[in-house]
C-alpha cells in the first residue's frame, strides 16, 4: 500500500514540477539557470521516497567555472537523487527522443538541456563540438553520464570518451561525481530508505592530454570513481543499518 501511495505522490509531484517549470521557462527559455532551479524542486521528491541525500562538495569545486561534470548513472531514481547535486550554470546532455515525452520532454528542452541523436554517429561526433562551443560561449557547465547507460547494480560500467573529448575541446576540467549505491536499497514499501551520499571529487585538468593518452586517463578516472563509489556505498549501508 505504501508503494502505491508513493508512486502516486511522485507522479503528481513530477507532473506539477514539470508544469510549473515549463511556464517559468517560457518567461526566459533556455536560461543558464533554468536546470538548476528546476532540479532544486525535483530533488525534494526524495523525501517521498524516504531517502536522505547527503551532498559533499570540496572547496576545490565550490565556485569553480565551467566544467564537465561526470556522474555515475544507476537507474531512474537518478533523476531525483542527482537533482540535489546540480549547481548553478549547469545543463545536461540527453537523448533527442526525450523531447517527445509529454510534459517532461518539453520541460527538459525548455530548461536548456542539450539534446543529441545517439543513433547517428556523425551527429553524435558533431555534438561534442557543439557542446564544447556552448560551454565556451555561454560559460556553462555540462552534466554527463559517461557510462552511456544505466548500470542497474552492475557497478561502474566502462566510461566512454565523449565527456572527456568534450572537456578537452572546451578546455575545461572534468569533475567526477560519485553517488553511493541506490539499486536495491530503495524499497517503496519501506518507510525509511536510508541515505544516498553524493560526493564531488577534485577537478581533473585534461589540458595536456593527447589522443594517445586519453584511454589511460579514462581508465584512471574509472578506477578513481569506482573506488569512491564503493566507499560511499559501504558508508551509506552502515548508516542505514544503525
Amino acid at each position: 500500500m505504501l508503494a502505491v501511495i508513493r508512486v502516486i505522490l511522485m507522479t503528481l509531484a513530477l507532473f506539477f514540477i514539470c508544469i510549473v517549470s515549463i511556464f517559468y521557462c517560457l518567461l526566459r527559455p533556455f536560461h543558464r539557470n533554468n536546470v538548476y532551479h528546476t532540479a532544486r524542486f525535483l530533488g525534494k521528491i526524495t523525501k517521498i521516497l524516504g531517502v536522505e541525500v547527503e551532498l559533499r562538495i570540496p572547496e576545490s569545486v565550490k565556485g569553480i567555472g565551467p566544467v564537465v561534470w561526470m556522474a555515475n548513472h544507476q537507474n531512474s531514481y537518478d533523476l531525483i537523487t542527482h537533482a540535489n547535486a546540480v549547481l548553478p550554470g549547469t545543463v545536461s546532455v540527453g537523448k533527442k527522443s526525450l523531447k517527445w515525452i509529454p510534459i517532461f520532454g518539453q520541460m527538459y528542452w525548455l530548461t536548456g538541456n542539450i539534446l543529441i541523436d545517439r543513433k547517428n554517429t556523425n551527429k553524435a561526433m558533431n555534438t561534442i563540438e557543439l557542446t564544447a562551443d556552448k560551454i565556451k560561449k555561454d560559460k556553462l557547465s555540462v552534466w554527463m553520464f559517461p557510462e552511456g547507460t544505466r548500470s542497474r547494480g552492475r557497478g561502474l560500467l566502462p566510461l566512454k570518451t565523449g565527456a572527456f573529448r568534450t572537456a578537452i575541446q572546451a578546455n575545461v576540467p572534468i569533475v567526477p561525481i560519485c553517488a553511493s549505491n541506490q539499486v536495491g536499497t530503495i524499497n517503496l514499501n519501506r518507510w525509511d530508505n536510508g541515505k544516498i551520499i553524493i560526493e564531488f571529487l577534485d577537478p581533473i585538468s585534461l589540458d595536456d592530454t593527447g589522443r594517445e593518452n586519453l584511454r589511460s586517463i579514462v581508465n584512471e578516472v574509472h578506477e578513481l570513481m569506482s573506488t569512491k563509489i564503493e566507499q560511499l556505498s559501504v558508508e551509506a549501508a552502515a548508516y542505514h543499518n544503525k
